[in-house]
């Protein structure tokens, strides 16, 4: 892969309607694809919205049917893709991404850092950080929570993945502080980091949007102004990297 295009899927989710946000989640993957994309990132739970008391209903399984649209898309358009879900589990309900790659595998990640807010409805993952492929880079996941624990940014890029991905829900409060904990680490660990934020409301809570990368020196290569659906791109020719904002009509 010379030249590498990873996006943030800045998008809305509608709430607890799996059906209609996976027909967001396809509308996505299709722009981006038309953009050259290689790689694409949905929000915390893209799929089901941020709806926190309705995640034991909205809850599946990595093999639901519900998801072969979205495989079948990833293996088409030869694209790896993260998507947001709660995912049913032996003791309760995590907060998950399943990422589909474009060898018809799979692979699941659960939210290590429940925050206390979620506690009720959700229980936390295994503290394991794993590297994923990605042409000639790779990339390590995490979501919302998990990156304001600086732990977790070290174990990810201890793995020697280039890429640190978050899928995040942020309102404008939260999102200066956390913006810059998301740039620190890319300077301190010299890895890439992109997230993924929410374009509009989920739940009780107003995103910021604000989707961003920053590369591996700490430097802001693009971000959204604001919200709204849109893809938030970075691409890397070489060693160098720059950005680019386009708007998606749904």
């Amino acid at each position: 892969m010379s030249t590498l295009r990873i996006a943030a899927a800045q998008s809305i989710s509608l709430a607890g309607d799996i059906a209609a946000n996976i027909d967001i989640h396809l509308k996505f993957m299709r722009a981006a694809h038309q953009t050259g994309v290689n790689f694409l990132v949905f929000p915390e739970l893209s799929l089901s919205g941020y709806e926190l008391p309705l995640l034991k209903s909205l809850a599946i399984k990595p093999d639901d049917t519900r998801l072969g649209p979205i495989r079948k898309l990833v293996n088409e358009i030869q694209m790896t893709v993260v998507i947001g879900v709660p995912l049913e589990a032996a003791d309760g309900i995590t907060i998950s991404a399943i990422t589909f790659f474009p060898d018809d595998t799979m692979q699941t990640y659960h939210k290590q850092y429940v925050h206390s807010s979620e506690a009720p409805y959700a229980i936390s993952g295994e503290r394991i950080n794993l590297k994923y492929p990605l042409g000639d880079e790779s990339f390590a996941l995490g979501i919302c929570a998990d990156t304001t624990h600086p732990i977790h940014a070290e174990q990810a890029a201890a793995t020697g993945a280039s890429l640190y991905v978050a899928s995040v829900l942020v309102s404008e409060s939260g999102y200066a502080k956390d913006a810059a904990l998301l740039q620190g680490y890319a300077k301190q660990h010299h890895i890439g980091v992109l997230m993924a934020n929410h374009a509009g409301p989920s739940g009780e809570y107003i995103s910021a949007g604000k989707s961003a990368f920053w590369a591996p020196d700490g430097s802001l290569i693009v971000t959204a102004l604001g919200t709204g659906n849109a893809l938030i791109i970075a691409t890397k020719n070489g060693s160098t990297w720059s950005g680019e904002v386009i708007d998606v009509t749904l």
